[in-house]
């Protein structure tokens, strides 16, 4: 199976500090707090254990931003498209070509800095449909994190086997 482009680490890194936003802004309140009403000393030492605290929250984020880039693979079979990720919880997605409707390459802010580019693979049916049966946005197979070529390769070879495998389904 093939690896995702090795700058993706920094994508999923980045991915981890949005989601962490919130606790950063409670450090943020909780630091401006303590900083009013304690004394040189207090503020001294509890601002060096907030500053422990970040750098090694920091260091996990960049460990696990690692190991999802190491654990996550794909590739493309005589079945169809097949993707394994996840580092605790595995999940493994096949897509058979004939399901495949549409495959849309998407370049957000953060890619295009890193050269990067995500595939969305949209299916009959169940793009729209996210778990427990809600609407989802999320495509059924996604893609972070190839660089701009491969992403395009496998586009390409994505909607050729698509168009072939439709054919042999077509009645004569």
């Amino acid at each position: 199976m093939k690896q995702l482009h090795h700058s993706s680490v920094w994508l999923f890194f980045v991915h981890y500090l949005r989601l962490s936003l919130v606790l950063i802004l409670l450090v943020a309140f909780f630091l401006t707090s303590m900083a009013i009403r304690s004394t040189d000393l207090e503020f001294s030492l509890n601002f060096w254990l907030i500053v422990s605290g970040v750098l090694l929250w920091l260091s996990w984020s960049l460990l696990w931003a690692y190991l999802s880039y190491h654990y996550y693979r794909y590739e493309l079979t005589d079945k169809g498209f097949q993707s394994e990720s996840g580092v605790i919880f595995k999940k493994y997605v096949t897509i058979p070509y004939n399901r495949i409707q549409n495959v849309d390459i998407y370049r957000g802010l953060w890619a295009r800095i890193l050269g990067l580019s995500d595939l969305n693979i949209q299916t009959a049916g169940m793009s729209g449909v996210g778990r427990y049966g809600r609407i989802s946005p999320f495509a059924e197979g996604r893609l972070p994190g190839l660089s701009i070529r491969e992403a395009e390769t496998v586009r390409d070879e994505l909607i050729n086997q698509a168009s072939h495998k439709s054919d042999l389904n077509q009645p004569l």
